[in-house]
């Protein structure tokens, strides 16, 4: 499938109320059309596995095509470079975390992107480091604990930051890491309180919703024993 015949099919999608209701959700509405995920992933599947394709569809700016990119993009074949670069287009956190879970957890390059963006000052591609952290907790299940548990003292030391989109994945990438295992739980819940004594009122938050659920009996029940 040509990234013509894919751009013509996701505006003939387009829905101006979908756009508005995912602006008051914080998705940017800038070159948006309001096509559902379901959709993009239905069209994923007819387009196939296409590496120029993916390439062509993210060059194109559209944020439902960047999306689709993601989804039809060959791991395998995604460079260093290529995570560079996409991350520094970024700018919304849904594409942010969509690209994150659904492609770049995937690549051999993961564990090393997910450290150095957690450390950099850009707002999306700094929550794409934690978002990367809480893909790999959920996605890679052949990982040992041990390549899981070097992200929490990042996760510490980064809780400070009061961004909105940074808290809310440095959350996340905790709460995903603790709900791994009874080994991860426990160092995530050390780590929570440790977190929880920072002065900050972003870390402050995500110490108290990390420990809320990683405490729960729900979670309790499903770790593996």
């Amino acid at each position: 499938m040509e990234c013509a015949e894919i751009l013509a099919r996701l505006r003939a999608l387009a829905n101006p109320d979908s756009v508005a209701g995912m602006a008051r959700y914080g998705i940017n509405p800038h070159n948006t059309l309001g096509v559902s995920i379901p959709a993009l992933r239905r069209l994923a599947r007819e387009a196939g596995r296409d590496h120029a394709l993916a390439e062509d569809l993210w060059a194109s700016g559209i944020h439902e095509a960047r999306i689709l990119a993601a989804l039809v993009d060959r791991p395998q074949e995604v460079t260093p470079e290529q995570m560079e670069r996409w991350a520094q287009d970024f700018d919304s956190w849904d594409v942010c975390d969509q690209v994150c879970s659904n492609l770049f957890d995937k690549t051999p390059w993961a564990y090393e992107k997910a450290v150095e963006w957690s450390g950099r000052d850009e707002e999306y591609v700094k929550r794409a480091g934690f978002a990367l952290m809480a893909a790999l907790a959920w996605h890679d299940r052949k990982a040992p604990d041990s390549a899981l548990e070097v992200f929490l003292p990042i996760i510490a030391c980064e809780a400070g930051d009061g961004r909105n989109y940074v808290k809310k994945a440095v959350n996340w990438a905790l709460r995903q890491i603790g709900k791994r295992s009874r080994h991860l739980n426990a160092l995530a819940i050390q780590t929570a309180r440790e977190i929880g004594q920072q002065a900050t009122r972003s870390a402050r938050w995500i110490a108290s919703d990390a420990l809320r659920e990683l405490q729960s009996a729900a979670v309790q029940e499903r770790l593996p024993r």
